[in-house]
């Protein structure tokens, strides 16, 4: 390991670097010029990586910055952390037993004494308080950014058939059942199809067969960038019913490849869609989303995105989070 004892440069923790959605936050906040890479292994998510942290930072003393929620045991007055939401703690279906203590023990007594605590929305930050009970004025909100990938210039994905496209990963708080219940009971064009993202679910197969749409429902795998993008742009709209979103990157790609969005009026999804033309439901009621989408397609253009989506900058979040750090006068 490189000792830093002499360095300006924040400790980052790069382990976090991949395609989650904290993976592509961590990588667009990396600059080697404010930054330089943690030398250490291992699964930042791991419950047991306050232990690894926490002998790592007692060797090296420069100021340590995750962009996840991972923490230190101790040294936390040199450290920040980012909590991008509490689904953890909000989700049963998305906890265990080991993530709640970490997040009751751990998490929450590195709220308290870190240096600075980072998260991606305003609904985050709202939780983050009540549930750990810092000053508002510790908790930094720094906003997720659209890639280069999404924009309206992307080629379109190619498809037999009109599509609604839905992005998620076939855990519970996505909603993905109610989706699919939605678009078998809407009086819609009997031609237009529904795409998910990812890999099908027997949930989800059940689901179709039980509603007889199994031709009517397609899997696209796993998809990069790229064909992200062109999957949005193909759709005829993208429905995100979220039960529970720190932010939902989904809405604002859409947004931005021009597609229209119908997504959920509550966590932050309602927060982000301010002022973007989106429609907004009841993620609960599947009635109501089915009524919605029938709105949609009695009018589409009407409910054209407005891509004023200047404020979900990457570089402008960046920007954000480093001033954010050099005014704890921190080096």
């Amino acid at each position: 390991m490189k000792n830093i004892n002499t360095c300006t440069k924040i400790i980052f923790d790069t382990r976090w670097f991949g395609q989650t959605g904290i993976g592509r936050f961590a990588q667009e906040m990396y600059t080697e010029e404010f930054f330089t890479s943690i030398d250490l292994k291992g699964n930042p998510a791991s419950v047991f990586d306050v232990l690894k942290l926490t002998w790592y930072l007692m060797w090296h003393k420069g100021f340590y910055y995750s962009p996840g929620f991972n923490a230190p045991f101790f040294f936390l007055h040199r450290s920040a952390i980012t909590i991008h939401d509490l689904n953890h703690i909000d989700v049963d279906a998305n906890t265990s037993f080991l993530k709640k203590i970490y997040y009751n023990i751990v998490l929450k007594r590195a709220c308290k004494k870190a240096a600075l605590i980072f998260t991606v929305s305003e609904f985050s930050k709202q939780r983050i308080v009540e549930w750990s009970g810092v000053n508002p004025s510790k908790v930094k909100v720094v906003y997720n950014g659209v890639s280069k990938a999404f924009n309206k210039n992307v080629k379109p994905y190619k498809y037999d058939f009109p599509y609604i496209f839905v992005v998620g990963n076939r855990k519970l708080h996505k909603n993905e059942d109610k989706a699919l219940r939605a678009f078998a009971t809407a009086n819609i064009n009997q031609n237009i199809h529904i795409l998910f993202s990812g890999s099908a679910s027997d949930q989800l197969i059940a689901t179709a067969q039980e509603l007889d749409i199994e031709s009517k429902v397609k899997f696209l795998g796993k998809l990069n960038e790229e064909d992200l993008a062109s999957a949005y742009k193909g759709a005829l709209c993208l429905l995100f019913p979220s039960l529970y979103e720190g932010f939902g990157l989904p809405v604002i790609e859409a947004v931005a490849c021009g597609t229209p969005v119908i997504t959920s009026n509550s966590t932050s999804l309602k927060e982000i869609s301010k002022g973007l033309n989106i429609i907004l439901i009841d993620p609960n009621n599947t009635e109501e989303i089915s009524q919605k989408l029938e709105m949609f397609f009695k009018s589409p253009d009407t409910y054209r995105p407005k891509q004023n989506i200047g404020k979900f900058d990457w570089k402008i979040s960046r920007k954000n989070l480093m001033s954010n750090l050099k005014a704890r006068n921190i080096k």
